[in-house]
């Protein structure tokens, strides 16, 4: 079995993050050695390692098929989901894609409620995206709603990579919208990543979202399950929504990611069915329209999205 370099990693972290961390994250690497020696004194970077070696199991075996584990919950005026999942590419692959603003408008495209991604300047500082959102079908931008996020680079080292995208305000009075993207390196060029997505809401946003889930979003289910009086089921309501859509956040991620190492997804289009037939592999969450409208839409949303230019205020 692989060792752990034991006496650098002590050196490196001992005076930085001291005794209790050294032992932790020995420990860690004892336990699951497939995981990359850290060089980095980013306690950031130990604390997603420890994650990794907890959910072992769950990311090998579980219902989804794929190496992926949920989390949400709701609190007072706060609503939020994460997955933790393992790519299929390169660290450095998923560090400078997401590094850059610009194609996260090829990934946020993808998600049925994005009808456009513009990025400002690389030169902005902070970088900013204008992402209008809608319904599942076709619109005019002047119908949707325009959200404005900062995209900033938190942490950025060669074993962990950190980005997150804030807008202050969003549709149905809701507020504070956080996109935060971790991630460390595997071995066997893979990559570990934890992908948190969550918003705010005030009593005016309570009722607007009560009302969309009282009628659109009636019966719709998400990813975790609950039990009450010995009976199972999907969570639903504000938790269950935004499960969906942090699924439908991660599947964009991993076909646009697929699509960088693949001969046969060298086109927006080709990322479009990965993403489809990605998420009716989770039809009771995810399915809503079928694949001809979504790839129909899509293509005239891209064509859309490359021909305007809107200014951000």
């Amino acid at each position: 079995m692989e060792k752990l370099p034991n006496n650098r990693v002590e050196k490196k972290f001992f005076l930085v993050l001291g005794a209790t961390v050294v032992l932790t994250f020995i420990s860690i690497g004892n336990a699951f050695p497939q995981v990359h020696a850290l060089t980095s004194t980013d306690s950031g970077a130990v604390v997603l390692l420890k994650k990794h070696a907890l959910l072992k199991s769950e990311l090998t075996k579980n219902t989804y098929h794929r190496p992926v584990v949920f989390e949400s919950q709701e609190n007072a005026g706060k609503v939020s989901s994460a997955v933790y999942a393992i790519l299929d590419s390169p660290f450095t692959t998923v560090s400078t894609t997401f590094r850059n603003s610009y194609l996260w408008c090829e990934v946020l495209i993808l998600h049925l409620n994005t009808k456009y991604c513009h990025a400002s300047s690389e030169t902005a500082s902070p970088a900013r995206l204008a992402v209008n959102v809608g319904k599942k079908t076709p619109q005019q931008l002047a119908d949707t709603f325009l959200l404005e996020f900062s995209h900033r680079v938190t942490a950025e080292t060669p074993e962990y990579f950190s980005i997150e995208l804030h807008a202050n305000n969003g549709p149905l009075n809701t507020t504070d919208y956080r996109l935060h993207l971790r991630a460390i390196p595997l071995l066997e060029g893979k990559t570990f990543i934890h992908l948190h997505y969550s918003y705010g809401y005030g009593f005016a946003g309570q009722l607007a979202m009560q009302t969309y889930l009282s009628t659109l979003g009636r019966g719709k289910v998400g990813f975790t399950k609950i039990t009450s009086n010995e009976q199972s089921d999907y969570v639903g309501g504000m938790r269950g929504a935004i499960e969906r859509n942090t699924m439908r956040y991660y599947l964009a991620i991993e076909a646009y990611l697929a699509s960088l190492q693949r001969a046969d997804m060298q086109t927006p289009e080709a990322r479009f069915q990965y993403w489809f037939d990605a998420t009716e592999e989770y039809a009771l969450q995810l399915h809503e329209i079928d694949r001809s409208s979504y790839l129909d839409m899509k293509t005239s949303e891209y064509k859309r999205q490359k021909s305007t230019s809107l200014n951000l205020r």
